[in-house]
């Protein structure tokens, strides 16, 4: 069944395969080996080829092949992105749905262009920013001629004339129009930031939080900002999250704000810079507050539930946020002797390990040259379906059958050890920073099968408070005594390197403060079936 997957996943792996590039860890870093471009991808080609060669053991050129498998949606995304380009003078080739080394060169001249930085992938704003300015373009008839031939770059011109338009007449300065925004939208992508732990730039390229459309029909773009993708509880509540809406108007940005879920902006109408919610648009409970600052209107009653929205899936950043915020609020983390709810205390060192992971992860990919961190997260994801067995496993199956699993899937990839060992902590940090809980735990799980035992901490957490998986206590109790044993054996920590406390704090909390000292053995656990 396994490798029946990875057959599957072969053609997707080529389609992400990277430039090979060697990190040398330093001494001390606690990172062994390097990392080569493309070797997620490798783990899932490897067993492909195996299985092949089982099969078929003369088929082997496919896999030299560029293709990259996309549904008709992206293709056709992609495709507009290119006639985009094109039209402005950024030569992206043929219009074929597949951003290709041509296309990528055209993306860098586009951001070189308009003082982005050059990474030849595109945000979601310079994405949204092209192509809207694109088929605004094409809109204007001749009044797009008239601006054109009073732009010393040609049609590329139009770019800057529409950015500084966005931005109020003038250029963007660092003080006003920062990230290529009007400034009062970049004052408030400041403001979310402040309260979330991704940064404004790492928001910015989050599908979904910056949106643009005309919402008042003056021809203007005006944009939505939407906090459910920040991953903080400061901005949302049980059903729903702050939405903040600027419309256009002749002296600038009015900002308007609601309470909504999953906001789109057909959601809102605008007359001039009031905003409203569109009529048959029920996202939740909303409210303005632009046009009358002084005092906020009462927010309607909430109404039931609609079973055609979703519910929201748990986010392990909201949880950490959550977290945080109560360990600040009592004057620091749970001590050993002042320990008096386990689940608070296994809670503060998840959230520890995941802020750990994600700094590890940071430091080795800035000394990757030449692979973006687009490439590299997604890379990284081609890990949760290789490994989506042995995820589910971990929610039904002791410890020792899952890292058997494991261990035979690291054993048919064929990867260098230490390779696969650094790859799975880029991926750990990856996971924990885009908020993909089973990508984490997938990582994880990697780092386990190789008999890393501090890592095993990991999984415990994800299956003690039920992310990415299983909510199974019990079982989450034999993962953690592997850590603890392999860190009171003298094992090199895998987070919080500086806490000589942590492997007793995490016995007590695990198995009561009676089992929290002294023995470095497991205990027996009386689990019940």
């Amino acid at each position: 069944m396994r490798i029946r997957h990875l057959m599957g996943m072969g053609a997707l792996a080529v389609s992400m395969a990277l430039p090979a590039t060697q990190v040398t860890a330093g001494v001390g870093d606690g990172i062994v080996g390097g990392l080569v471009g493309g070797v997620v991808s490798g783990i899932i080609v490897n067993e492909g080829a195996k299985a092949r060669s089982r099969q078929q053991p003369t088929t082997v050129v496919r896999e030299r092949v560029y293709v990259q498998p996309q549904d008709s949606t992206t293709r056709a995304d992609n495709r507009q992105v290119q006639n985009s380009l094109n039209y402005f003078g950024f030569p992206a080739g043929t219009p074929d749905g597949v951003l290709g080394s041509r296309s990528r060169d055209a993306i860098a001249q586009y951001q070189a262009y308009m003082g982005y930085p050059v990474t030849g992938s595109l945000t979601t704003f310079e994405r949204d920013f092209l192509v809207n300015s694109y088929v605004r373009a094409m809109a204007g008839g001749p009044a797009t001629s008239q601006i054109i031939a009073g732009q010393p770059d040609g049609t590329r011109g139009l770019l800057r004339h529409y950015r500084d338009e966005l931005a109020g007449g003038a250029s963007p300065t660092p003080s006003r129009g920062a990230y290529g925004l009007p400034p009062e939208v970049a004052a408030a992508v400041d403001e979310i930031a402040r309260s979330s732990d991704p940064s404004a730039e790492q928001l910015l390229q989050r599908s979904g939080f910056l949106q643009l459309a005309d919402l008042n029909g003056d021809g203007r773009t005006d944009y939505l900002l939407d906090t459910s993708v920040t991953g903080s509880n400061f901005w949302c509540g049980a059903r729903d999250c702050s939405v903040i809406v600027f419309a256009s108007t002749p002296s600038g940005y009015q900002r308007n704000d609601f309470l909504a879920y999953n906001a789109t902006p057909a959601m809102f109408t605008c007359q001039q810079g009031n905003c409203r919610f569109s009529d048959g648009a029920a996202p939740g409970a909303g409210t303005t507050m632009a046009s009358a600052p002084a005092q906020q209107a009462a927010p309607a009653a909430p109404a039931l539930p609609s079973f055609q929205v979703a519910q929201p899936k748990v986010s392990l950043a909201a949880f950490c946020s959550r977290v945080n915020t109560l360990s600040a609020t009592n004057g620091g983390l749970v001590t050993v002797s002042a320990m008096t709810d386990p689940n608070r205390a296994l809670g503060e060192q998840f959230c520890v390990a995941r802020s750990d992971a994600i700094a590890q992860a940071d430091e080795i990919v800035a000394r990757i040259q030449g692979v973006s961190r687009a490439d590299v997260e997604g890379q990284c994801l081609g890990l949760v379906p290789a490994l989506e067995a042995s995820i589910a496993a971990a929610a039904v199956n002791p410890r020792a059958a899952v890292i058997s699993e494991v261990g035979g899937f690291i054993q048919a990839s064929g990867m260098d050890a230490d390779q696969l060992s650094t790859t799975a902590r880029i991926c750990l940090g990856i996971g924990y920073s885009i908020d993909n809980a089973e990508l984490a735990l997938a990582s994880a799980l990697l780092l386990s099968g190789q008999g890393d035992a501090p890592y095993d901490e990991v999984t415990g957490h994800h299956l003690w408070h039920g992310f990415g998986t299983g909510k199974r206590p019990d079982l989450a109790q034999a993962w953690y005594g592997a850590t603890i044993e392999a860190l009171e054996s003298g094992a090199q920590p895998a987070f919080a390197a500086g806490d000589a406390t942590r492997s007793a704090l995490l016995r007590a909390a695990v198995y009561g403060p009676a089992q929290s000292g002294g023995a470095a053995a497991v205990p027996v656990f009386r689990i019940s079936e």
